[in-house]
């Protein structure tokens, strides 16, 4: 058996999936005593995974559909994974062109474990992606590597760190805002959701109106009449959240942060708040992984194979008709149930 190896895992996804990634990562490092490498793409991974002390190198390719002459992350790529030597390989993406830019490098196929079909389902049950992690990383390549014995439910709930720069920057944004005290957070949208105008805003899945997300402010404000609400997103969203606030009639205590979270901030925040009311989306999985009180809607992508989870309260609604699901057919009424029956936590 070859001695332990550093382990690598090519894995490109939104900030959702590599939260729900960190499961492979802590149980690939427990498993070979080594950090895991990680190759994949977006900037809000190294921000995101940085943090953990199980992760090593994160290199990154700005695109897999670029043609590789035009495209130098990926000739950095194959240099890199020629660099790095042998070693166990967890090949979790499937698809064609993360698949052509690993044979350039090449891999070696006795180093590669490739998620399989039946990681993803078993006799017609989906299952949630941390649990096809944990099927992923219990395999071995066909090269043995030392490993130590673990116990994989150990490691099945994804896990996000906090450093205390970060924590510092959030209070010192907190207090420059007057944000102290009870916070409680909504994330309208995703990065897909406002894309396209107005009109394709209204008509996609994750859509909840304006109306309904001031209904859900009116009650926070009715249990806590001096929490603050932050609407959180991306700067794209700006606009969207802002109809938001204009549906509060733009009440002091509610602030658009779309322009003022940056990955590590928003960490530090999803681990101080009361709570989180949000679609299915990135944000509602590291809010999970934080422990973060989180109610989160669902519209047409499955919870059976989506739902956030971690070691707080979480509550599910919507997804119960499939494709046909649509957040904005979920009621207020709803949500404020749900978001009323969360634990209270330390305001932070």
């Amino acid at each position: 058996m070859s001695a332990s190896a550093r382990p690598l895992i090519v894995r490109c996804g939104a900030l959702g999936d590599m939260v729900m990634l960190t499961t492979l990562i802590r149980l690939l490092h427990a498993r070979y005593g080594q950090r895991v490498d990680v190759l994949t793409t977006g900037a809000w991974t190294p921000p995101l995974l940085a943090p953990m002390p199980e992760v090593g190198e994160i290199h990154l390719v700005a695109s897999r559909n670029t043609p590789y002459l035009l495209c130098p992350s990926q000739w950095s790529a194959v240099r890199w994974l020629r660099s790095r030597g042998r070693g166990p390989v967890y090949v979790c993406d499937t698809d064609a062109p993360t698949l052509r830019l690993l044979a350039r490098a090449p891999l070696h196929p006795d180093d590669v474990v490739q998620r399989r079909a039946d990681d993803d389902e078993e006799n017609g049950i989906t299952r949630l992606w941390p649990d096809r992690w944990i099927r992923v990383g219990m395999r071995d390549p066909a090269q043995p590597y030392a490993t130590a014995p673990v116990e994989p439910a150990a490691f099945r709930l994804p896990s996000l760190r906090v450093t205390d720069q970060d924590r510092q920057d959030l209070a010192h944004w907190r207090a420059t805002h007057g944000l102290e005290g009870t916070c409680v957070l909504f994330q309208p949208g995703n990065k897909r959701t406002h894309k396209r105008g107005n009109v394709a805003t209204a008509s996609h899945p994750k859509y909840w109106p304006p109306s309904a997300w001031a209904d859900v402010a009116a009650a926070v404000w009715q249990r806590f009449p001096q929490a603050r609400i932050v609407l959180c997103g991306s700067p794209a969203e700006q606009g969207v959240l802002d109809e938001i606030a204009a549906a509060t009639g733009r009440d002091p205590r509610l602030y658009n942060a779309a322009r003022e979270l940056p990955v590590p901030r928003l960490l530090a925040l999803l681990e101080q708040a009361h709570s989180l009311v949000s679609v299915d989306t990135g944000p509602a999985h590291a809010a999970a992984a934080l422990g973060c009180p989180l109610v989160v809607m669902f519209g047409a992508a499955s919870p059976a194979k989506w739902r956030p989870i971690g070691p707080g309260a979480i509550t599910v609604l919507g997804g119960e008709r499939g494709e046909a699901s649509r957040v904005r057919d979920i009621p207020a009424t709803d949500v404020i149930a749900a978001w009323s029956a969360l634990p209270d936590r330390d305001a932070g």
